[in-house]
């Protein structure tokens, strides 16, 4: 059965990356969750999307130019009264249920990795006994080599869309070089629709997802492609999709 993967806490449905999106998430029945990792300047490990505040609070410039504290006093847009929460908070929401969670380690407003954000959020994971139920992903190869390295009890997952492929030589090249670092693989699903016979041969079953189909038709369409998951920003749509084909 393909897993039903949370994206952002569920963006499309309240406001992404957000502590009460996460608690609200809990109850859908989901499979996993994904969220985003990013360092203030202090070196704390937060969850938010874009390198820059702009966009999901009323900040603004890029997160790595302010401490803990000041990014505390932000507001995320779309909810009542929310600072930007740090991965403490999110592990703690997440520690009493039986999610999977999927931690993607992104880069700063320059496109430079995070120097010590692995090792950070690894010891975060690791002091709630969260290991097996956390797989660490990016869409960088050299950071996933540093994931191999720093952490390679932790499973990983590498993302895939047009522009990183055509950055890593073309889809074929760059699948192969995540086959070779023993990761799943999540496809954009506008690439994957190009060549799917192609990537399953390479990926294979398990180990292959796609994101982010929303509507009805597309989770009715993917869910139906052996792949072993899906990452929707509508994960209630995409539980309904999966339960009326089950039925």
């Amino acid at each position: 059965m393909t897993r039903i993967i949370a994206h952002r806490g569920a963006r499309n449905l309240w406001a992404e990356n957000s502590l009460d999106g996460f608690r609200r998430t809990t109850q859908l029945g989901v499979d996993a969750v994904e969220l985003d990792l990013h360092l203030s300047h202090d070196g704390e490990v937060v969850v938010i999307h874009d390198p820059l505040l702009d966009r999901t609070t009323n900040g603004h410039g890029p997160v790595s130019l302010h401490s803990l504290e000041a990014l505390r006093r932000l507001r995320l847009r779309d909810t009542v009264d929310e600072p930007i929460p740090t991965l403490a908070e999110v592990l703690d929401v997440f520690a009493p249920t039986q999610l999977e969670l999927e931690l993607e380690m992104k880069t700063d407003a320059w496109g430079r990795p995070y120097p010590g954000l692995i090792e950070k959020a690894v010891t975060l994971v690791v002091a709630r006994g969260l290991t097996e139920r956390v797989r660490l992903t990016c869409f960088v190869p050299e950071v996933i080599e540093d994931l191999l390295r720093q952490a390679g009890q932790f499973r990983r997952l590498a993302s895939l869309d047009r522009r990183s492929a055509e950055m890593l030589g073309g889809m074929e090249r760059a699948i192969e070089r995540f086959v070779a670092l023993d990761c799943t693989i999540a496809i954009e699903r506008t690439l994957l629709d190009l060549a799917f016979d192609r990537c399953h041969g390479m990926i294979g079953t398990d180990r292959l997802g796609v994101w982010v189909p929303n509507t009805p038709s597309e989770l009715d369409y993917w869910l139906r492609k052996p792949i072993g998951q899906l990452t929707s920003d509508r994960p209630d749509l995409a539980l309904a999709a999966r339960s009326a084909l089950a039925g």
